[in-house]
């Protein structure tokens, strides 16, 4: 059996595409080497400026002082730092945080300054308990989801430099003016409870956070997530729609800039969940099961926003989980004892685990990838090491890894590839 070569997908020492530097879809180590590569600040207008990454940090200038809007993550934010400062110098006024994820409150610490202020949703608090209460469970999910070396649990959700807490805390809506600039800022919950956008009048520049990126949004991350509310995405993006922006700056990917391109883009994303949405409760009312929804649910042609981050099966099964719950109406899932509890009996029934890797491979063979996940799961249940299933899991998992386009679901395969190698050749 020919064996399946260790795949780098997002790992920091794999080479990024040049191409796709701003793309979500191109990946978070990718993302991450473009933006330590960035020789100067992106110049977004006279005021406005951007260091790129996984992560976008922006500040906009003012004659009292500079706004920073993110602080991307631990990685790029010294980079980030020094980028933007060789700018402008200047005081840094406020940082506000579109919200609590890693990747935009890393660099917080080295932006704060005496007299900063650092501007937060006020749930804000909860949710970042909620991932330091979380913190091993996150870190080792969020190292294989990534293809990032895993942090030590006691720092909190991956994150490597302690968060300086806010000074202001908002409920829904916050104003201040610096240097004669106003700026707004709005509670706009949808990656997360505590999810902000700010809205500068002057350049009709709207700071959309992760409300808005390349793909079809993560309604369930697989790292794992509170419940990530549909019509709260919805409702975020109506109120963005409702400023007319003409620059629209996301914290991952690129500015779009123009109102009717904003517009035509924000309208799509909107539809496109609201359409997904509809059609899980649809199938809900009409009593299908989970899995029958994730096969069936597409969207339309006209809403296809592209899968690069985001996926829509697993948005569907987040959707349809975050309204009903774990149960799915099978007596067996009420107990304490998982359907894995019967595969070693299955496997010797079988055969033996040699007759199920058999059957994998004629599996792969016919492109039923993940039936032969399955299977080789049930054979391994009965003897870990067996190689003949680790080999037939391997070429599964790697045919699974040829043919996804989705940066999150090529971090898990790549997970599994390296675990199963670890088995075979320990």
């Amino acid at each position: 059996m020919t064996k399946v070569p260790l795949l780098c997908g997002l790992l920091l020492q794999c080479a990024p595409s040049p191409t796709s530097a701003q793309q979500i879809g191109s990946g978070p180590a990718n993302q991450i080497q473009n933006g330590l590569r960035q020789k100067q600040a992106l110049k977004i207008n006279e005021a406005i400026y951007q260091a790129n990454g996984f992560g976008n940090t922006f500040m906009i200038t003012t004659p009292d002082g500079n706004v920073i809007v993110d602080t991307s993550s631990p990685a790029l934010a010294k980079h980030h730092v020094d980028l933007l400062k060789a700018v402008n110098g200047g005081p840094v006024k406020y940082i506000i945080l579109t919200h609590a994820h890693g990747d935009h409150t890393g660099g917080a610490a080295l932006w704060k300054e005496p007299g900063t202020q650092i501007l937060s949703q006020k749930n804000a608090v909860a949710f970042r308990a909620y991932q330091r209460r979380l913190g091993g469970f996150f870190a080792t999910r969020n190292a294989a989801q990534f293809g990032l070396a895993a942090t030590p649990p006691n720092t909190g959700a991956g994150i490597r430099a302690p968060i300086p807490d806010p000074t202001i805390l908002f409920d829904e809506e916050y104003r201040f003016t610096l240097g004669g600039v106003e700026f707004n800022v709005f509670h706009t919950p949808g990656e997360t409870p505590d999810h902000l956008t700010v809205w500068v009048p002057k350049y009709k520049a709207a700071f959309i956070g992760d409300n808005y990126y390349e793909s079809f949004p993560n309604m369930y991350t697989l790292r794992g997530t509170e419940p990530r509310w549909p019509l709260e995405y919805i409702s975020s993006l109506n109120k963005v729609m409702q400023l007319k922006p003409e620059i629209l700056l996301p914290s991952h990917g690129r500015v779009i800039e123009g109102n009717a391109e904003i517009g035509r883009r924000l309208t799509q994303y909107r539809d496109a969940i609201q359409y997904v949405h509809d059609e899980v409760v649809k199938g809900m009312n009409a009593g299908k099961d989970v899995f029958t929804l994730m096969r069936d649910v597409r969207l339309p042609a006209a809403l296809e926003v592209g899968e690069g981050y985001g996926k829509l099966t697993w948005s569907v099964r987040g959707i349809y989980e975050g309204y009903a719950g774990w149960f799915d109406m099978n007596p067996a899932t009420m107990y304490d004892v998982p359907a894995s509890s019967v595969h070693s009996d299955i496997t010797r029934l079988a055969g033996g685990p040699e007759r199920l890797a058999k059957l994998a491979v004629e599996q792969v063979q016919q492109g039923r990838n993940v039936e032969a996940l399955h299977v080789t799961a049930m054979a391994l249940a009965a003897d870990p090491h067996n190689r003949p299933a680790l080999e037939a899991r391997l070429l599964a998992l790697a045919a699974l890894r040829e043919l996804s386009h989705n940066t999150n679901e090529q971090g898990w395969l790549d997970y599994s590839i390296r675990q199963t190698q670890r088995q075979l050749n320990p």
